[in-house]
């Protein structure tokens, strides 16, 4: 079994700190950025467990509701995950998006 908790270590991190945010930064962009992150995880996660099956996009549900999005699909895509190079990639996917949000 793949040890996957780089992923949801970094991962929890970006939601804290999207919880410690203003509001004005995620207006700003922080809260896209997060939306966008969940969304990837959560297809990514979908294409692995189903790869024939049509992968569902992760609803917006407001900014506030980013750090809990991330933190639901990262985890979903933690259980999934058996191969090494896509843990990096998603944990690269983690860092930049965090870099982007500014948080």
């Amino acid at each position: 079994m793949l040890d996957t908790t780089p992923l949801t270590d970094a991962v929890d991190r970006f939601a804290d700190r999207l919880r410690a945010a203003p509001q004005s930064r995620l207006q700003r962009g922080a809260a896209a950025e997060a939306l966008a992150l969940a969304r990837e995880l959560a297809a990514r996660a979908q294409r692995l467990e189903d790869p024939e099956g049509p992968v569902r996009e992760m609803p917006d549900a407001g900014m506030f509701a980013g750090s809990d999005q991330i933190t639901v699909a990262a985890h979903d895509l933690s259980v999934v995950l058996r191969d090494p190079a896509q843990l990096a990639e998603a944990l690269e996917l983690v860092e930049e998006a965090q870099k982007r949000a500014g948080v």
